[in-house]
């Protein structure tokens, strides 16, 4: 006769629901504290910048596995160097560069557009960047290709690089539909295709580069194509207004663009946009301030607009021209090497009497100049490059055939970028095991009830698969696809999970109980031995072992360790930035074309 069940022998289901439920929050509440993390961007932004982060960063996330995808795809050696090298045609530097001679070759209405354009999708892009703090798509599993060092150091969203290639591209299209009549069709038709190329190599190759992701390219483009359409429907208003007045129209564009300069969004890390939007507002106050001045003078042509920089290249040759687009290109770097020198010696004595005075200009990652006496020698600006960096560019370019390939953190944000995704693969993880694990003990207690009679008869059986499909991971073989998207979250950090170590009969009877470890490889369950019934009635009452502790501050110095330490940055830089390149701006639209008459480089006025 099966032997009579007594009080004991077997669970209740009332008694296995009050033990299930204490393993539930014993382990819940270990997890908390295992995943306490005092969030970077909820203590250093306001709140309602991070709730407006955190309610765009998901969408962020949820992208870097397509992107990775389509990296693994794509990539190639003359990809690579192909779109690494396009990206500068979509830099600050290379329109730095570009824009003072289209001045300087009388093509001054256009020049104007371009700078308006170029300055205007810098500021507010920096602006966006530095308010919301989105990092850049994780690397790994992405692998970052750039020419850039700085370019990794800014936040992701949205894309300044599509926003400058489509405001350019928008408004070049427009110019060439209204010249269409007094163009060739098919050189009309061959540069309106160029455009469109040039814009979708800078768009794509962000995304092929790992810089950015979709919803960066597309806002920033989105930001783009409206600030193109505002150039077109009010830029030849605005010109009129400036030279048919008075001082008043450039000293008020002025004061506007201070105020944006102070107002500009304090970042939660040390990011370079605030920089670049300095120098572009110093750009568009020197350009307000010598197109007015220019137009007024003796040396400049109102044909076809004021202000205009009289040139023909029938005329002049194009000996003539290249000569003087080197001399002007000459002096926009003796402008900027000698001024900054000055300024950097001037302004800090200055400086220490406007702070004591309170009414210095403070910034999160600027030294005061109360607090240092000396200034080394440094890289002020990522914009233009000084003209000792120059060789050294072309080595880079000429060695790395024009990229050079990164992987990990690059920045502070992408630093705290990964210490979250792992925080929340973590926290997913631990959900994930603790809800199959409860399940599957509830589930186990129960069934033991009614195995019993039959553990004790003759016929003992190993475990069939029948019995192993009740374990909660049967059937999870992982598919390619579930493969490959495993695999970019273990590179993203996905490595620190918590796994189920079940019971054998080659447990220890001082550890026979359940166990959670960290970094420890999934078993095969297939190949466990049966497990005794009676084993595990011994061991319904768990006692529950610490939760492994996870070291933030060992994750932390893991993380930032692999960066490059962010020089110091002084306060005087910011008026060094709006001077010097309010003065780059003066000598493109004014200083220069008065000098080339001087030497004899340039051709009066009509």
């Amino acid at each position: 006769m099966p032997a009579a069940k007594t009080a004991g022998s077997g669970p209740s289901k009332l008694s296995v629901a009050f033990q299930v439920a204490p393993i539930q929050r014993a382990e819940k509440s270990r997890c908390d504290a295992g995943m306490r993390h005092l969030d970077h961007y909820a203590a250093k932004l306001p709140r309602w910048r991070y709730r407006l982060r955190q309610c765009l960063i998901p969408i962020l996330r949820s992208e870097t596995e397509p992107l990775a995808l389509l990296q693994e795809k794509l990539r190639s050696p003359a990809l690579d160097s192909y779109f690494a090298f396009t990206a500068n045609l979509g830099t600050h530097t290379f329109f730095m560069v570009m824009l003072p001679i289209l001045f300087w070759c009388g093509y001054t209405a256009l020049g104007r557009a371009m700078v308006h354009l170029l300055a205007l999708g810098v500021i507010s892009s920096g602006i966006i960047k530095d308010l919301l703090c989105l990092p850049r798509p994780l690397s790994p599993p992405l692998q970052r290709i750039t020419m850039s060092g700085s370019a990794a150091l800014e936040y992701g969203f949205p894309s300044t690089h599509s926003t400058n290639a489509i405001s350019v591209t928008v408004y070049a299209l427009h110019v060439l539909r209204e010249s269409a009549e007094g163009m060739d069709p098919t050189t009309n038709t061959i540069l309106k295709a160029l455009c469109f190329f040039y814009s979708a190599s800078i768009v794509f190759g962000r995304l092929y580069c790992g810089m950015h992701g979709f919803f960066d390219v597309v806002v920033g483009s989105l930001l783009g194509a409206l600030l193109a359409f505002v150039q077109i429907a009010f830029g030849t208003a605005f010109d009129d207004w400036l030279y048919s007045g008075t001082w008043a129209a450039p000293l008020l564009v002025s004061l506007i663009l201070l105020v944006v300069v102070r107002l500009h969004p304090e970042p939660a890390d040390d990011c370079p946009c605030f920089d670049d939007s300095v120098a572009f507002s110093g750009v568009l106050i020197g350009i307000e301030a010598a197109g007015y001045s220019f137009a007024a003078s003796e040396y400049s042509s109102s044909i076809p607009v004021p202000g205009t920089t009289p040139y023909s290249l029938a005329e002049m040759g194009l000996a003539i021209t290249i000569i003087r687009i080197a001399f002007g290109v000459l002096m926009i770097f003796a402008w900027r090497g000698t001024m900054k020198s000055i300024l950097f010696t001037l302004l800090p004595p200055l400086f220490r009497r406007i702070e004591g005075a309170g009414a210095d200009l403070p910034r999160k990652f600027f030294l005061k100049a109360s607090e240092y006496n000396t200034m080394p020698p440094i890289k002020d600006d990522n914009v233009i490059p000084s003209a000792s960096e120059i060789p050294k560019l072309i080595h880079d370019v000429r060695q790395r055939r024009g990229r050079a390939v990164s992987i990990g953190p690059q920045s502070a944000a992408d630093a705290y970028e990964t210490m979250e995704y792992r925080k929340e693969q973590r926290r997913r993880s631990t959900s994930r095991e603790v809800g199959s694990r409860a399940q599957s003990t509830s589930r186990q207690i129960l069934e033991l009830s009614e195995e019993e009679d039959s553990y004790f008869s003759p016929s003992r059986r190993r475990a069939t698969s029948k019995d192993r499909a009740r374990h909660p991971t049967a059937g999870l073989i992982p598919t390619p696809l579930s493969s490959r998207a495993q695999s970019y979250e273990q590179m993203m950090g996905a490595n620190s999970v918590a796994v189920f170590t079940p019971l054998t009969p080659l447990t220890p009877p001082a550890e026979r109980e359940f166990k959670f470890s960290i970094h420890t490889p999934r078993p095969d369950f297939n190949a466990l031995p049966t497990v005794s019934p009676i084993g595990q009635v011994l061991h319904r009452q768990v006692s529950m072992e610490p939760f492994p502790e996870y070291s933030e501050e060992a994750e932390r110095k893991e993380l930032f360790g692999r960066l490059e330490h962010v020089r110091v940055r002084y306060d005087v830089e910011v008026v060094t930035k709006l001077v010097v390149y309010a003065g780059i701006a003066w000598l493109a639209v004014e200083g220069n074309p008065v000098l080339f008459e001087w030497v004899g480089l340039g051709m009066p006025p009509k």
